[in-house]
């Protein structure tokens, strides 16, 4: 069943791409098993138009201009269910794990980002949110960073008022255990028992060391140990509670279906984490959330945070979304109606029908980042 089931009709009738130049981080990042992050993610921006003259905007990929834009500028008008359901089952032999899936998703938010505008409501509000922000938790804290820059970066983020950080464990690919140790140790002293410290790990570890460093880390009351294993290894995370693993696991940033989150927590994993730049159907984050509540288990939610925001709004005083300092931060930078930041909330910018967010593309051309600007159409009859 799905959520969202709009029969509000929809013509696609131009689009314009913006296609950035690598764009540096002003600090490389890296985690535990990724390769060293020197730019952005963003690959470019797209507008998107209809037939009555609103337009969707949203940062996409080279290959969601290449493989899913053509779908779309077709000269068809059909239903936002329509559009959703027939580009969901044409890419089911790629997978519902696949690129092509996650870019079916993208075309869903732009969609409600389309009838959110026609409503004259901002997208949370046209959702159903009744209120105008999201709580959130500041993670970043590369593996790279020595241990002074860590403990800078986690105290700045308190001092904003974060009430839970979180860092990259895994050094050395999860083999320098001593070294995670002694940073976790150093940051619990650093910030006192009154702070929330979770810790990432992106599923470096065997499901024996995950234990052991479990258990090593009990005296430092970590919040949660995040992906300490593969991802997809289910009967691993049943493992780590059969052996006894007392923190709560979170797990999710790398699953796109909900399906797969119905396993997560028959297997044992407290937390979920589902991503919003990586879901195959929107509605997904809500039904993931109402599995979580079904539970009494905790629901979370990464992705950029300008425009994860305005789905944070739709989540309880409990269910934060993560603001992931070293790409969000950079990224905020570049973009025009950010939610403003206070007392470790998101406030979403509330005059602005539709997603708010903008990318400045003005000050993205002045420094050099604009590669070209490309204007789309459908075929002509």
């Amino acid at each position: 069943m799905n959520l969202f089931d709009y029969k509000d009709e929809i013509q696609f009738t131009k689009a314009v791409f913006y296609n950035f130049r690598p764009i540096p981080l002003p600090i490389p990042f890296k985690d535990a098993t990724g390769g060293m992050g020197r730019y952005l993610p963003e690959q470019g921006y797209l507008e998107l138009s209809d037939e009555t003259g609103q337009t969707a905007h949203y940062t996409v990929s080279r290959a969601f201009i290449k493989e899913m834009l053509p779908k779309l500028l077709t000269g068809e008008r059909k239903s936002y269910s329509e559009w959703r359901e027939s580009l969901y089952w044409q890419i089911r032999n790629s997978g519902f794990q696949s690129g092509q899936a996650v870019n079916v998703g993208t075309v869903d938010l732009l969609m409600l980002d389309l009838l959110a505008q026609r409503a004259g409501k901002p997208l949370h509000r046209f959702l159903g949110a009744e209120k105008d922000w999201a709580a959130a938790y500041k993670g970043g804290g590369a593996i790279t960073l020595s241990d002074e820059e860590l403990e800078e970066d986690m105290d700045r983020y308190v001092s904003e008022g974060f009430t839970t950080v979180k860092f990259k464990v895994g050094s050395g690919r999860g083999k320098d255990m001593d070294r995670d140790l002694r940073r976790i140790e150093r940051i619990r002293k650093a910030l006192g028992e009154g702070i929330g410290i979770a810790v990432d790990a992106n599923q470096s570890l065997s499901v024996e060391d995950a234990v052991k460093f479990a258990k090593l880390t009990e005296p430092y009351h970590l919040a949660w140990i995040e992906e300490p294993i593969h991802s997809a290894d289910f009967n691993g995370y049943r493992k780590l509670k059969e052996l006894g693993v007392k923190q709560e696991i979170a797990a999710g940033e790398s699953m796109r279906i909900s399906y797969m989150y119905e396993i997560y927590l028959e297997k044992g994993v407290d937390i979920l984490q589902p991503s919003l730049g990586r879901m195959t159907r929107i509605d997904d984050l809500l039904r993931i959330r109402d599995l979580c509540r079904a539970q009494g288990k905790e629901f979370q939610s990464g992705g950029r945070t300008a425009y994860n925001a305005s789905f944070g709004c739709l989540y309880g005083p409990d269910e934060r979304i993560e603001f992931h300092a070293p790409i969000s931060e950079p990224v905020h930078k570049l973009m025009l109606n950010v939610p403003e930041i206070k007392d470790g909330k998101c406030f979403v910018n509330t005059d602005i029908s539709g997603i708010p967010i903008r990318m400045n593309i003005e000050k993205i051309e002045a420094e050099g980042y604009l590669e070209s600007r490309t204007i789309y159409y459908p075929p002509k009859a």
